[in-house]
């Protein structure tokens, strides 16, 4: 039997692994990188580019290249995430027929599932030329606060992309299995993912052979692409003081912006202050305009001090939900690239009162507990034990939303509360509203609101 493929399907940059030896590794991509920007683009000449390669063109070509499409798949075209998506992403997004999203690349309306499809492919493809073995299975991570919506697209994707997916697992309860590998004592971990597009914390009880999910939380619209657009707004006021032109407006200028903000969002991570250069961002009637600006970790800490706030009051939260106190827990684990902000590690250290475990990579601890988790369940269809260190670790996940029905009044009643441990069943006895009803519409909702208007509609 072929390997399956532990894949992070991630906002910004995605990851594989799969266990050889008994040991899970990283899967380099073709261009001999751990890992790959989620971004596909059409070209000028009309080739499709998955990658590094659709990164690199990404600032002469805008609008043909679509990047962050993991904050639209499963979505309606009228939340209100998406309003706020489409002020800043560059490409064209419409409403699907059935209320969904599509975008548009080149001449081709999409489905984000397809675009993602097309990351996996090359994922698929990639790791088929480095391990030398057709795949054909894969597990696929998403944020533990995904909905049912975007959690089936994400499989649809997986499904276009020519690959069975074997399951689709919470991404902190991969980084959980990874951390936990090598471990042999009871823990109560805290895993604080802060990605690309989602923030998501999760807390489990990691003994040998079971990892427990005791409560999760997050918010699927909060990461660092909220980061990028707070530094790019920074920006455009800035030289709109200076120089008097407003670069808001400008598509291409925009996107030398979020190139230029992201790297010194990265370089304050390991220094106090950066420059910012970008030479001929636009050009008025007196000639070219070049943006020259110094940037520093204290103005980018006051831009976005309280999204971080807001990512520590959702962990505090997830851990009484969890029925623990702050001081119970004895591990914090890191996942995501923002993690790397020193503000970020600092806001954690003090709200659990102890410095965070830095002995995984925020950028692929949850691929290696995915490619641990492929190699658990092919171990298990074989009827054999897992290769080397693995450990046939039971996981225990819970729904990160409530499931109940619309009763009368437009009511949303709650059969089955989030943080139950899955898979579970609840029966209730309904009565009909009217005596002699000939019949009922049962509607099926996911969501915290009282009212059934304002959650997910999963079914009718």
């Amino acid at each position: 039997m072929s390997k399956i493929l532990g894949i992070d399907l991630g906002t910004t940059n995605s990851a594989m692994a799969v266990v050889v030896g008994g040991e899970p590794k990283i899967v380099e991509n073709k261009e001999g990188n751990r890992t790959t920007p989620s971004i596909v683009a059409v070209s000028k000449a009309g080739d499709r580019l998955v990658g590094l390669l659709a990164k690199r063109q990404s600032v002469t070509n805008p609008k043909n290249t679509l990047f962050s499409v993991k904050r639209l798949i499963g979505r309606k075209f009228d939340d209100a995430e998406v309003e706020q998506d489409k002020k800043w992403l560059p490409y064209q997004i419409r409403r699907a027929t059935n209320g969904g999203i599509e975008v548009l690349m080149g001449e081709k309306w999409l489905r984000p599932e397809e675009i993602s499809a097309m990351i996996l492919q090359k994922l698929k493809t990639d790791a088929e030329e480095k391990l030398g073995e057709k795949i054909e299975e894969a597990i696929i991570t998403v944020p533990a606060y995904f909905d049912d919506a975007q959690r089936k697209a994400t499989q649809a994707a997986g499904e276009i992309a020519g690959l069975k997916v074997q399951r689709i697992i919470n991404e902190p309860t991969a980084a959980a299995l990874a951390y936990g590998l090598n471990k042999n004592k009871d823990e109560k971990v805290v895993v604080y993912d802060f990605g690309g597009g989602t923030f998501d914390v999760s807390v489990l009880e990691v003994a040998q052979d079971t990892l427990e999910v005791k409560a999760t939380g997050g918010d699927t619209h909060l990461g660092g692409d909220d980061f990028d657009q707070r530094i790019i707004k920074w920006i455009t006021e800035e030289f709109r003081k200076q120089e008097g032109i407003d670069l808001s407006k400008d598509t291409l200028a925009l996107q030398r912006l979020k190139e230029a903000g992201e790297r010194a969002k990265h370089e304050l991570s390991t220094t106090v202050e950066t420059d910012l250069n970008i030479p001929f961002v636009t050009s008025d009637a007196s000639g070219p305009k070049h943006l020259a600006m110094r940037f520093s970790r204290a103005k980018l800490e006051e831009l976005v001090r309280d999204m971080i706030e807001r990512s520590i009051e959702l962990t505090k939260k997830t851990v009484k939900d969890a029925g623990f106190s702050l001081g119970d827990i004895d591990e914090v684990i890191l996942v995501g690239g923002q993690t790397r902000m020193p503000a970020i590690q600092e806001a954690v250290k003090k709200a659990f009162g102890k410095e965070p475990h830095k002995g995984v990579n925020p950028d692929e601890v949850v691929a290696i507990g995915a490619g641990i988790q492929g190699e658990i369940l092919a171990a298990k269809a074989e009827g054999r034990k897992p290769e080397g260190e693995v450990r046939d670790m039971l996981l225990l996940d819970v729904t990160p939303l409530s499931l109940g029905l619309e009763t009368l009044g437009g009511v949303m009643t709650r059969l089955i509360e989030k943080n139950t441990t899955v898979p579970t069943a609840k029966t209730q006895t309904f009565s009909t509203a009217s005596d002699s009803q000939p019949s009922v519409d049962i509607v099926v909702l996911q969501g915290e609101r009282e009212m059934a208007g304002d959650n997910k509609k999963l079914a009718t």
